[in-house]
């Protein structure tokens, strides 16, 4: 049965819907009255042959999902809650390949492996180097003619640079690597055109690129993280084709995702004129995680039923879909105080921006709070003044709470 506390035909991954804005009314009411609640789709609508799928809005509730994948599998019909409509089944399989989409015990056998690149040791190693990047990133777009696009010129590149210089990509080709990550999740934006096929021949370029660098240091091993997960595959490291999956991860996860929490971040504060003049002055070290947890960069993922089971009072069958809608989790006032409000100063702040717990709780955590934190350092020691000049751009996307363009003026 639909919602009825949802107007008829209302869709929390309709692509339209995130284009203008993230439904906390609806998500507020659903809370209220109906926290697990019955979607419908048309058939084949997400790319699934199916007639619907489970909202869940409650931080409890998404934990409970999270935290059970012996309940709710990411395998079955992967992470990703909503397709283009005209994927194919096999284009769906494929995707299993990425750790995001795999199922204990093979995800925690890869996890077990890649995580050997986010050790407190391997991101304290990075935290210079990117500091030093950050002021520059930051120096260079003071220096740009204004207005300018605070997205181009600050956001996306910090996340980029910290994946090259963590896996050794080469800085000179960073930005192959934003314009395939663009285009493997901007087949909902018909501003960029890029087809569901397009998408995927992104996705294969990234793989290559990996694949063809997990040879050449199997071959000749250097002082680097991408020689600690390829070499010596006998010895319990990744063969290279998992290393090419991983890669392709790193590109929407440790890209993306840190991108859209920077900008929405830079948003906030800019319409909160008050936390900019707090943050300027005292820095709280709490800033980042209310940054995320604002954002929430990642709209919804899902999970697949892997048997009958009650949550939220509701009977959710074998093989149905689960949707996790995080916006909603950290908005949550059972959870957090005054959740409408952006507090850099908030704490505690158990956000569900990385995650709800359990396996596939956010590998990259540790790096992308050090890099909102370095960004926003460098953005206010040498733009303190800055200001907004046009309200966002945000991304079509059935599942990126994303933003295209934030045009903004030092002056």
């Amino acid at each position: 049965m639909p919602c009825p506390a949802l107007p008829d035909g209302f869709d929390f991954t309709d692509p339209d819907l995130l284009h203008h804005r993230v439904p906390l009314p609806e998500f507020a009411e659903l809370r209220r009255v109906e926290p697990v609640c019955w979607v419908p789709q048309p058939r084949g609508l997400a790319g699934f042959q199916d007639e619907g799928y489970w909202a869940v809005t409650r931080h409890s509730d998404v934990k409970y999902v999270s935290t059970h994948p012996e309940l709710f599998s990411s395998y079955l019909n992967t992470a990703i809650i909503r397709f283009n409509e005209h994927i194919e089944r096999d284009a769906i399989d494929a995707q299993r390949f990425i750790l995001l989409n795999m199922d204990p015990p093979e995800h925690t056998r890869v996890r077990q492996i890649v995580q050997r690149g986010f050790t407190p040791r391997a991101i304290r190693a990075l935290g210079e180097r990117l500091r030093n990047r950050a002021h520059a990133i930051v120096e260079k777009a003071r220096a740009h003619t204004e207005p300018f696009d605070f997205v181009t010129q600050v956001a996306c590149e910090l996340p980029l640079q910290a994946i090259a210089e963590l896996i050794g990509v080469p800085q000179e080709d960073r930005d192959k690597i934003f314009d395939w990550s663009n285009k493997m999740i901007a087949y909902d934006d018909p501003e960029y055109a890029i087809t569901e096929e397009v998408g995927a021949e992104s996705a294969t370029e990234i793989i290559a690129y990996a694949m063809n660098m997990a040879a050449d240091r199997k071959q000749c091993p250097a002082q680097d993280i991408v020689s600690q997960l390829v070499a010596a595959e006998d010895e319990g490291n990744l063969s290279s084709d998992e290393f090419g999956f991983f890669v392709l991860m790193l590109a929407v996860a440790g890209n993306e995702t840190t991108r859209n929490a920077i900008t929405h971040g830079m948003h906030a504060f800019l319409t909160h004129p008050g936390q900019w003049e707090l943050y300027k002055r005292e820095r709280p070290a709490t800033a980042a995680e209310e940054i995320v947890r604002w954002a929430t960069p990642v709209a919804a993922f899902q999970r697949t039923a892997t048997q009958d089971t009650e949550l939220g009072g509701k009977l959710i069958r074998e093989g149905d879909r689960v949707g996790l809608f995080y916006a909603s989790a950290n908005h949550d006032p059972e959870v957090f105080d005054e959740p409408d409000g952006f507090d850099v100063t908030r704490d505690p702040n158990p956000h569900l921006g990385f995650g709800g717990g359990g396996p596939h709780y956010c590998l990259g955590k540790s790096l992308a709070v050090l890099e909102i934190d370095l960004i926003f350092n460098a953005v206010a020691d040498a733009m303190p003044g800055l200001r907004l000049v046009e309200d966002p751009r945000r991304l079509r996307s059935a599942w990126i709470n994303g933003v295209k363009e934030l045009r903004v003026s030092t002056g």
